[in-house]
């Protein structure tokens, strides 16, 4: 089920979607590899997420197209990353 990203203060282009209660999903789904600078921006969203509701639990939905820096990140910040074949 899809959430508006206006709720949390975000651009209409994020997509957010439900996958249970107290846990959404931030699709992102490129082409191009995600790399450091893309995943500070995704790391940035979930602040902002999580500055409205902050027991939120956060998941990335991407493509296997993501740098070990990036994953590391992620995972510093509490971010779980799930992917999807799109």
């Amino acid at each position: 089920m899809e959430v508006a990203p206006s709720h949390y203060g975000l651009s209409s282009r994020v997509q957010l979607e439900e996958i249970g209660e107290n846990h959404l999903g931030l699709r992102k789904v490129i082409k191009s590899r995600i790399i450091r600078k893309d995943a500070a921006k995704i790391v940035e969203t979930v602040r902002q997420i999580r500055g409205v509701a902050p027991g939120v639990k956060i998941t990335l939905i991407c493509t296997r197209n993501i740098c070990s820096k990036s994953l590391a990140l992620l995972h510093e910040n509490g971010v779980e990353v799930r992917y999807c074949e799109e």
